[in-house]
């Protein structure tokens, strides 16, 4: 559910830098390299034990789909935040982009006939006014709202919410339907960080223990207290719960339903209806095909992917 960017450094197995949902009226600078473009077959080396992209081959139907100066070009321009694992981050070099929405973005353009996909970091609000010049779409955990739908063309993609973790084998016994009481760690300035003291401020009400909240600024402080056994559980956007699972080896598991889900869509620039429909149609191919969740399956994020792509649904 991403309404602003949140800055983190490049993950590794050992310092997890997981974001949750920002408050939408905040923003944090990123630093270095605001300019990184990366060919997302070179992206993906970080996820090469993952997605096998030799498997996809230009589709006709999508290959007449694509504007002709796309073809032309060769390549699908994504514009993305790089600051927001596990959809779109930096490899450990500091400059690479990597993520799911990266792969997603090469497997689109494959299908449609084109050489690759480039990936260039941009600010988070300054990928929607550059789309049609500097580029053709944005891929970088765009939550569809109306107000976007004003804007640009949105295909759907993901359906993301907020998820529970707990230590594997969920040794404190935490009962995801009733958290009151439980020592539930989350990230400072986020959705779940809001949402879960206002539910602990529920839990007194009726008559409940009170939920023990600890604040920590990175994810990866969260998880690391959750795998010791600190915590109880923690509460993350739930691609960021999945990766997490990913990056521990399975030290922790998600638990229970995910919950507040919002819809994700890529944003294609509102007068170029012509190339957003050849995005929903290689993103449909992708689903149809089972390729779509293998790629989300590598960074743990399978559970959020849409069965349908559509353009500009209602929200």
């Amino acid at each position: 559910m991403r309404k602003v960017t949140v800055a983190l450094s490049a993950l590794s197995i050992t310092a997890l830098a997981l974001a949750g949902c920002s408050d939408p009226d905040s923003k944090t600078e990123t630093p270095a390299s605001q300019e990184t473009t990366q060919s997302q077959g070179a992206a993906s080396s970080d996820s090469a034990e993952g997605f096998d992209f030799s498997k996809l081959d230009p589709v006709d139907e999508i290959v007449a789909l694509v504007p002709e100066n796309v073809k032309d070009a060769g390549i699908l321009r994504n514009g993305a935040s790089t600051d927001y694992p596990p959809g779109e981050f930096r490899a450990e070099d500091g400059q690479t982009p990597v993520g799911y929405d990266i792969d997603i973005v090469k497997a689109i353009a494959l299908v449609m006939g084109l050489e690759d996909g480039t990936t260039t970091h941009a600010e988070f609000p300054t990928i929607i006014p550059a789309l049609g010049t500097k580029f053709d779409v944005g891929a970088s955990s765009f939550t569809i709202t109306p107000e976007r739908l004003e804007q640009t063309n949105m295909v759907s993609y993901l359906n993301v919410g907020s998820s529970y973790a707990v230590a594997a084998g969920n040794p404190q016994g935490f009962d995801p339907a009733d958290p009151c009481g439980a020592v539930i760690g989350v990230q400072n300035g986020t959705f779940q960080f809001d949402y879960i003291n206002e539910l602990s401020e529920k839990c007194v009400a009726d008559g409940k223990k009170a939920i023990d909240v600890k604040p920590h600024d990175l994810q990866s402080d969260v998880t690391t207290k959750v795998v010791g056994g600190q915590y109880d559980a923690t509460f993350a956007d739930s691609p960021v719960a999945g990766y997490a699972v990913v990056q521990t080896g399975g030290q922790v598991e998600v638990i229970g339903e995910s919950i507040e889900s919002a819809p994700q869509g890529i944003v294609v620039k509102k007068e170029d209806a012509e190339l957003a429909a050849a995005v929903q149609a290689a993103l449909q191919y992708l689903m149809d095909e089972g390729y779509f969740e293998e790629i989300l399956a590598v960074y743990g994020a399978q559970d959020s992917a849409l069965p349908k792509a559509e353009v500009n649904p209602k929200v």
